[in-house]
């Protein structure tokens, strides 16, 4: 296991020590669009690497080539200092690279163990179920995690968090050492927030790297080592996350400076209603729900 000095060293890639994935010149177009231009990015173990950038910036685009859902049009990819050429998912696997989407992948009918290791499950002669080992396995990867849960639970029956905890021990089954984490907090709440950032401090004391995707600030200094900003399909910098101001990222993100001063908002008070709603019910689901908006108003409806 990683020493917090190992950990230090790592993320301030210091000491010779090398990234344990580095992309370098990525191009990729698809028709009528350069998705990717001259993009680069690096991870080292044992750190979390946040990339950053708003919706259509190219991360999905360039975790997808790391991954090999995509193949690159151009540059080179790196593990451990060596060129390798990611074809499939299922080689970017055996090179200890996984990905976690936003939408998961389980089904839903199945164990947590049978979603782990489907198509890899031990097998008894003649080709019967191991059912013991699978659940034995899958057990010691929740020990590893510190996760309670029960091998044999059905997914569908899981919280999203559980889920989430179930995509990650997959991942690990495959002896992952690069993590990519796609806007996983994005369907969780505080709680369960919470749950996931231990797991992946967990993970980096490991030596896990873990490139992580968000867009919600208030996690950067929380849990990211390091940012890295895409903006148009391009390679913007790379900062460090705790010494980096969240205006400074977004700036980087949205390639102009932010003013401190303030939007002026209009008094709404005196704008005519366009919408009153009294009393609504609809059996057990809804009751005596009251609520109006006016002209020119947003109103939010959370729950």
């Amino acid at each position: 296991m990683a020493t917090v000095s190992t950990i230090v060293t790592t993320k301030a890639g210091t000491d010779g020590l090398r990234p344990v994935v580095s992309m370098r010149g990525i191009e990729k177009r698809f028709p009528g669009v350069h998705a990717l231009k001259n993009v680069r990015f690096e991870l080292m173990p044992g750190e979390v690497h946040a990339l950053m950038g708003e919706n259509g910036a190219g991360k999905s685009t360039l975790m997808k080539i790391l991954s090999g859902i995509y193949p690159k049009d151009d540059g080179e990819v790196l593990v451990d200092g060596q060129p390798v050429v990611i074809e499939s998912p299922r080689a970017a696997q055996d090179l200890g690279i996984s990905i976690i989407h936003q939408e998961l992948s389980l089904m839903n009918d199945l164990t947590a163990a049978q979603n782990i290791f489907i198509g890899r499950e031990p097998r008894l002669r003649f080709g019967r179920l191991d059912e013991a080992a699978l659940n034995r396995q899958t057990a010691e990867i929740f020990a590893s995690m510190n996760l309670k849960l029960d091998p044999r639970a059905q997914v569908g029956g899981l919280t999203i968090a559980k889920q989430q905890m179930v995509e990650i021990a997959k991942a690990l089954s495959f002896h992952s050492r690069v993590l990519v984490m796609d806007e996983p907090t994005a369907a969780l709440n505080n709680a369960e927030i919470e749950e996931l950032f231990v797991i992946i401090r967990r993970l980096k004391a490991e030596g896990v790297g873990i490139i992580y995707i968000s867009h919600k600030m208030d996690e950067l200094k929380r849990i990211a080592d390091r940012v890295t900003v895409m903006r148009d399909g391009q390679y913007v910098d790379t900062v460090s996350a705790a010494d980096t101001p969240v205006n400074q990222i977004i700036s980087m993100m949205v390639g102009r400076a932010l003013t401190d001063s303030a939007v002026e908002v209009p008094d709404l008070d005196q704008a005519p209603v366009a919408l009153e709603v009294k009393g609504l019910t609809r059996g057990r689901e809804i009751r005596n729900v009251s609520f109006s908006v006016r002209k020119g108003e947003i109103l939010a409806l959370p729950g």
